[in-house]
């Protein structure tokens, strides 16, 4: 896929507790030109989507203090930002999950470890 500035000015906000998907996540969108906008939690990730306010946000099912279904919810009821792709991340590819998900307010669901190729496909599919 040839994503070199598709995504142009759009804003993706990955947050996960490991290093290692934030970064992973980062580089594949680098080619993409779209901004990233990292956070390692639920709390720390409030205060980016105020300041940034993404136009699409990754959020990690399982993470200290406010996991991502918590998270999620709370974007979902702010009337501001609950227009935003709110996608899950999770290393379990269950139907608990993903119902739990959606019961949380979620629009899709990708499962780690990802690839660069599905991290764009959901993009794409939620915003362009």
């Amino acid at each position: 896929m040839d994503n070199v500035g598709v995504l142009k000015g759009f804003k993706v906000m990955i947050i996960d507790d490991s290093n290692t998907i934030r970064r992973s996540a980062e580089l594949f969108l680098r080619p993409s030109e779209c901004e990233v906008i990292l956070a390692e939690d639920g709390f720390e990730a409030m205060s980016k989507i105020v300041d940034n306010h993404p136009d699409i946000i990754f959020i990690d099912i399982a993470m200290p203090r406010l996991d991502g279904y918590q998270a999620c919810m709370l974007i979902k009821k702010n009337l501001i930002y609950q227009s935003i792709p709110v996608i899950m991340l999770s290393s379990k590819d269950g139907l608990f999950d993903k119902s739990r998900g959606r019961m949380a307010g979620s629009d899709d669901y990708l499962t780690k470890p990802f690839t660069a190729e599905g991290l764009l496909s959901i993009i794409c599919n939620n915003i362009l």
